[in-house]
C-alpha cells in the first residue's frame, strides 16, 4: 500500500478555511451555509448571525430570523453538551446519535446528585407538563421540585436538558430568540422526523466536509462522542489517508477541497465561541498552542477572535457608548502597517452590520 501523502500545517489550514467558507465569502444562503458547517455554536443568540456575516456574501441579519421563525434552523442541546443553531434536518437526522455523548457528560456533572431519582418518572413529568405548553427552565425547576422536594432542582433540570430532545421556542425578536427563552419537546416543534441512532457514519462525513482534513480524535473532540475509530474503520474505501508533520493519520473525502498552502487568506472576524476554534482536538492548524489560554477560558468561554493570514491572530470585542461603538482589536504581537489597514476596514464593516445606526472607532491595543 503506497504511503499517505503528508499536509503541512498551512495545507491543513487553507482546506480548513475552505470548508468554514472563510477564503472568501460564499454566494450561499443562510440555510446552505449552517448545513455545510453543520451547526453553528450558540451559546448567546447574536454570534451565529455574526458567524454568517463573516462567511455569506450578502447576508443579513433578518435572513436568519426567518429561518429560525420558519422553525428551518432550532437552537438545541448538541454536540459537546452545547447549545447550537443546526438545521431542522440536522438536528433530526444527529440528535440520537450524539446523545451517549449527552448522557456521558451529564454523568460527570450532574450524575451523583440524581443517584436513586426515579429517572423514567421524572422526564415522564417534564415530558407531559412541556406538552402542554412551553416553558422556561426556572419554570420547569419549580415544577420538578414539588414533585422531588428533596433533589436538587437545578440537577433535575439538567437531566431534562440531556435526556429529552428539546428546542427552545423562537421569539419573532431581532435575533430570534429572547434572553430567557422558553422550551418545547423537539418532536412537537418539527416536522421531520427522528432518525434512529447509529448515525456516526454521516456524521463523520459531515464533520469531514466542514473541519477536515481530520484524525479521528479530532472528530470525537468536536462531537464529544468516543469510540468513532471502529465507524471511522468501516468507511475507509470511501475516505482518502494523509499524515500531518507529526506523522498522524488524517482522514478525508475525496471531493473535499484541499487548497495549496500559499492559497490567500483575507482578514476575517470570528465570533465568540466560533466552531473554528475547538472543531479539534490538535486546533494547531487555527491557533497557535501558546495563545490557546488567551481565548479559551474558565468556564468554555472562548472568546472572539481574528484571523490574519488563516490564523489566529488575537481577539476582539466592542465597546459601547452613546452614538458610537468602538471595536476593540487586541492583536498577540506586532502588526505590520498592511494588516492594521487590513483589519480596520474588515472591523469597519462588521462594526456596521452589527450597529448600523452608530459611528465607528477602531482602536488597537498594544500586544502585551
Amino acid at each position: 500500500m503506497p504511503e499517505a501523502p503528508t499536509l503541512s500545517l498551512r495545507e491543513l489550514n487553507r482546506a480548513t478555511l475552505a470548508r468554514q467558507l472563510l477564503l472568501r465569502r460564499e454566494p450561499l444562503g443562510p440555510l446552505e451555509a449552517i448545513e455545510r458547517l453543520v451547526s453553528l455554536q450558540a451559546q448567546f443568540p447574536k454570534p451565529p448571525y455574526t458567524g454568517l456575516w463573516t462567511r455569506v456574501e450578502g447576508f443579513e441579519r433578518r435572513h436568519l430570523t426567518k429561518l429560525i421563525t420558519d422553525q428551518r434552523v432550532v437552537r438545541a442541546t448538541m454536540m459537546r453538551h452545547t447549545l447550537h443553531l443546526i438545521g431542522s434536518r440536522d438536528y433530526a437526522l444527529l440528535r440520537m446519535t450524539v446523545q451517549p455523548a449527552l448522557t456521558r457528560s451529564f454523568g460527570s456533572i450532574a450524575g451523583k446528585r440524581m443517584a436513586g431519582v426515579d429517572m423514567d418518572g421524572l422526564l415522564g413529568l417534564a415530558a407531559r407538563e412541556l406538552s402542554e405548553h412551553p416553558r422556561t427552565f426556572a419554570e420547569m425547576r419549580v415544577t420538578l421540585a414539588a414533585a422531588y422536594p428533596d433533589r436538587d432542582p437545578s440537577a433535575m433540570g439538567y437531566a431534562v436538558r440531556t435526556f429529552l430532545p428539546l428546542v427552545q421556542l423562537p421569539s419573532g425578536a431581532e435575533h430570534g430568540y429572547p434572553a430567557i427563552p422558553q422550551f418545547t419537546l423537539a418532536g412537537d416543534f418539527l416536522s421531520e422526523p427522528f432518525a434512529a441512532a447509529g448515525q456516526e457514519r454521516a456524521l463523520i462525513r459531515r464533520y469531514l466536509a466542514a473541519f477536515g482534513p481530520a484524525a479521528v480524535r479530532d472528530i470525537q473532540a468536536w462531537s464529544g462522542l468516543g469510540g468513532l475509530k471502529l465507524a471511522a474503520d468501516q468507511m475507509r474505501d470511501e475516505l482518502m489517508t494523509f499524515r500531518d508533520e507529526s506523522g498522524r493519520e488524517l482522514l478525508d473525502l475525496d471531493d473535499a477541497p484541499r487548497p495549496p498552502a500559499d492559497t490567500p487568506a483575507p482578514a476575517r472576524f470570528l465570533p465568540d465561541f466560533d466552531n473554528l476554534i475547538v472543531g479539534h482536538a490538535d486546533r494547531t492548524r487555527i491557533i497557535a498552542d501558546e495563545h490557546r489560554r488567551k481565548v479559551s477560558l474558565p468556564a468554555a468561554v472562548v472568546r472572539a477572535t481574528f484571523l490574519l493570514d488563516g490564523f489566529v491572530a488575537g481577539t476582539w470585542k466592542l465597546e459601547r457608548a452613546k452614538g458610537a461603538v468602538t471595536l476593540v482589536i487586541e492583536p498577540f504581537g506586532r502588526l505590520a502597517r498592511a494588516q492594521r489597514d487590513e483589519l480596520a476596514a474588515e472591523g469597519e464593516r462588521l462594526v456596521t452590520f452589527l450597529e448600523p445606526d452608530r459611528a465607528v472607532v477602531v482602536r488597537f491595543e498594544t500586544p502585551r
